[in-house]
């Protein structure tokens, strides 16, 4: 089932209505390939896959439908506008932020999704020993991730956080991992005081 969250300003239920062992996020989940996945093989948590493309969302809601994945719940939403206000603070086990676009133009930079306000966003919404994984294939955004994510000493790299879901591909990650580029993965926890 997809939700449609754009143009809206309520706060939504992450489980809806039921009882996860855990909630995940897949921000900017694309064709679907992690957040398929993830849901087939962890039919106890409920995976939540957001993207702003409501055609790319749809085809994600048949592949669901067609494997029986009554787990996955598809958010068409602005990452920033989900991180901000539409899920409540502390309601998220694990972010799953992989490959977004890296916008590697110097003069495109502006456009690039993770910034230090967008990880304050994150921790907002990360329940306490939650956790957050990161990928991409731009080495000169994934160092930068380092530095952003150091101001945030709540924050401590972790990576057992990625483990149960480290062989899991996106459909980028299969791409560039095909045409010879490195796609390095980060995954930080939230310390349990936080929030």
């Amino acid at each position: 089932m997809i939700h449609i969250l754009t143009g809206t300003y309520q706060v939504i239920d992450p489980s809806f209505g039921r009882q996860p062992s855990a909630v995940e996020l897949d921000m900017g989940c694309g064709k679907g390939r992690f957040c398929l996945e993830l849901a087939r093989r962890y039919p106890e948590r409920l995976v939540l896959g957001s993207d702003v493309m409501l055609g790319r969302l749809r085809r994600v809601d048949r592949k669901a439908d067609r494997r029986g994945l009554a787990n996955l719940v598809l958010l068409r939403a602005d990452n920033l506008d989900l991180a901000s206000y539409l899920l409540p603070q502390a309601s998220v086990d694990r972010v799953h932020l992989l490959c977004p676009d890296p916008w590697p133009k110097s003069r495109h930079r502006v456009r690039r999704l993770v910034t230090t306000d967008f990880i304050a966003r994150l921790v907002r919404i990360l329940k306490p020993g939650g956790s957050l994984h990161m990928s991409t294939d731009f080495a000169p955004y994934f160092e930068d991730w380092r530095r952003i994510v150091a101001a945030y000493p709540a924050l401590c790299e972790d990576p057992s956080a990625m483990v149960d879901v480290a062989d899991i591909q996106t459909d980028f990650e299969i791409q560039w991992r095909r045409s010879g580029r490195d796609v390095p993965h980060l995954a930080f926890r939230l310390a349990e005081t936080a929030g």
